[in-house]
């Protein structure tokens, strides 16, 4: 069994949805005993996932309405085996603020050889949320493969 922290800033749009997404996929890998979860960088309050991001998952198939933002900690990050950060900032922030689990941070587009942004789309029209879906889907699709194997190297090396 292997854990996976998604981040994002909020914990309300991007990270939600990438969640159900790579659950998704490793449910259909047979990875029933693995964990995602999702935590953001700057979280308020605590709040569901936003309405648009829950739009575009329910046309997938995918329940995010009982997702519950929260902000990352220490205690995530300890029992996480892998970090998948939707942008540089995030990620060199986790690295910077907790300096013994920066091994186990990545940027989400790394996982296919990239490095860019995954575009927030809070407050903007439901074709931005689209576009994001799409994005991740992309994303874990193709990164897949480097998510699993990264995430039991590190399990394997807590185990």
């Amino acid at each position: 069994m292997a854990n996976i922290l998604i981040v994002c800033t909020a914990n309300i749009c991007r990270s939600p949805v990438a969640t159900a997404l790579l659950r998704d996929r490793l449910e259909r890998r047979g990875l029933t005993d693995w964990q995602v979860l999702s935590a953001g960088t700057w979280v308020m309050v605590t709040r569901g996932a936003s309405r648009n991001s829950i739009v575009v998952a329910q046309r997938a198939g995918l329940d995010i309405t009982q997702h519950r933002s929260m902000m990352v900690d220490e205690r995530l990050l300890n029992g996480a085996d892998l970090v998948l950060a939707m942008e540089v900032g995030h990620a060199e922030a986790l690295r910077a603020e907790f300096p013994d689990q920066a091994h186990k941070v990545h940027l989400l587009a790394e996982m296919v050889g990239q490095a860019y942004n995954i575009p927030d789309p809070y407050g903007g029209p439901l074709e931005e949320y689209e576009r994001m879906y799409d994005g991740l889907t992309e994303l874990l699709d193709a990164g897949l493969e480097r998510i699993i194997t990264l995430a039991k190297e590190q399990a394997n090396g807590r185990g």
